[in-house]
This record gives C-alpha cells, sequence and structure tokens, in this order.
C-alpha cells in the first residue's frame, strides 16, 4: 500500500521539512501571483510594453511589481482595483 509521503512508488519518503514547507511556498506563490496580475493589468491599461515584458519575465515574488505600482506609476492603494 502506498502513503502520500512516497514518491511515485520508488519507497523514497518525502522528507519532513518539504511537507511542513508547501504552505509557506503557496502562500508565496499566491502572493507573487496577485501582485504580478495587478502590475501586468496596469503596465498593459497605460500602453507600458516596456515594463510589461519586463514584469513579466522577471519573478522577484511581488518585489518588483509593488515597485513599479508605487514608485513608477505612483498608484495610492485606494487606486489599485480602479479602471481609469
Amino acid at each position: 500500500m502506498y502513503s502520500l509521503n512516497q514518491y511515485a512508488g520508488t519507497g523514497v519518503g518525502i522528507p519532513g521539512w518539504i511537507l511542513f514547507a508547501m504552505p509557506f511556498f503557496l502562500l508565496i506563490m499566491l502572493w507573487s501571483m496577485f501582485w504580478k496580475g495587478l502590475a501586468l493589468w496596469h503596465a498593459g491599461r497605460r500602453g507600458q510594453p516596456g515594463w510589461f515584458m519586463v514584469l513579466l519575465v522577471f519573478n522577484t515574488i511581488g518585489i518588483l511589481e509593488i515597485i513599479y505600482l508605487f514608485l513608477v506609476v505612483r498608484l495610492k492603494f485606494s487606486e489599485l482595483f480602479s479602471k481609469k
């Protein structure tokens, strides 16, 4: 019988730290996807293809996206979801 703690039938167990870290990786992934989507949307609507490509290619866990939105575009938090 196979358990969730084994690789596809090889009998090699998954290290405990991986199972412990999975929720953190999921939270980081969701955080990054949220900011990337928001920044790409604003760059596309503003007609900034250079920023769009940089934001699309580089994965910085949301750091570059937050810098773009708040320091380059100078949006206020209340303007993040406006359709202007």
